[in-house]
């Protein structure tokens, strides 16, 4: 290590893969040598001269830490943000398999956070969620780890029965219900369940739910693990569709497209489909008019 450089530091956090580079400089190493130089009048210049350079080193390398920072975050982050009518701003993260975070204006809404779930997510690192909706009791959908890292005291847990005693605590609805959490945030509980013989065992019908968010009028539809059941015909004026694809728990291919052709979003982003062929789905989408975005929810 150089003369002067008392430490170099790759720090890496787990959480997001976001290298932070912590230089310290011992510039005492070099300024008396300057001073010892100079006539006593020179002392004043020399202080600030090295204030001056100080700030400006710590200036310069933050500015390269945020930059690293943000291009290792832009190419694994992905985000989607859209205006309501009245120009409130909705953004959709993908943080994987069937975990959302939605913010709306300036609040923070997390759909089934999973922490354990391959890849790892500390979401101790992240914003404290407003509201937190979990569908089902599932170990990649409830995860009261990830709860606890996620809540504050004023934070809303909706979920359904089981995932309450799981949890301790929340809102419960069941297929049908309806939830105002704010002026401009309700939430429709609808079915969400196998119907394929043989299948049933996962997700038996009534037990678990799907959501509807409106956001200050913008609908976002959140299928929880489905397959393309009849109560679809009933979810309409759909902006956002998030559908499961992972046979045999959720949705074939051909199903989540079937499903995506009745519900007709205007978006669609397939999700929970671990190592299925996701870009299948799009494939039987072409040409229906709907917008499918495929993101990272492996």
């Amino acid at each position: 290590m150089p003369e002067g450089w008392k430490s170099f530091v790759l720090r890496k956090n787990t959480s997001n893969n976001c290298v932070l580079i912590s230089i310290f400089v011992d510039f005492s190493v070099y300024l008396p040598r300057i001073s010892n130089k100079r006539k006593p009048h020179w002392n004043m210049m020399e202080r600030k001269l090295k204030k001056n350079l100080l700030l400006t080193m710590m200036l310069m390398l933050a500015a390269l830490a945020i930059a690293a920072c943000k291009e290792k975050l832009g190419s694994d982050t992905q985000t989607d943000t859209f205006r309501t009518k009245s120009g409130k701003e909705i953004t959709f993260t993908a943080i994987k398999h069937g975990s959302i975070r939605i913010t709306f204006d300036g609040r923070v809404i997390e759909v089934d956070p999973v922490s354990r779930l391959e890849p790892t997510t500390d979401y101790s690192t992240m914003p404290k969620a407003d509201y937190i909706l979990v569908t089902h009791e599932h170990y990649d959908h409830c995860d009261t780890v990830a709860i606890r890292q996620l809540e504050k005291p004023s934070t809303v847990i909706v979920t359904n029965a089981n995932c309450a005693k799981i949890i301790g605590k929340g809102k419960v609805m069941h297929n049908g219900d309806h939830l105002s959490l704010a002026d401009d945030i309700t939430v429709d509980a609808v079915p969400a369940y196998n119907i394929t013989p043989g299948r049933e065992k996962y997700h038996p019908k009534g037990r678990d739910n799907g959501f509807i968010l409106t956001l200050d009028g913008f609908r976002v539809y959140i299928s929880g693990d489905t397959e393309d059941i009849p109560e679809m015909r009933n979810i309409k004026n759909i902006d956002v569709a998030f559908l499961s694809t992972n046979q045999p728990f959720t949705m074939t291919p051909a199903q989540t497209a079937r499903a995506a052709k009745i519900i007709k979003p205007k978006i669609f982003f397939p999700y929970h489909y671990s190592d299925t062929d996701i870009q299948q789905v799009a494939n039987l989408l072409k040409g229906s008019g709907i917008d499918v975005r495929i993101r990272n929810y492996k």
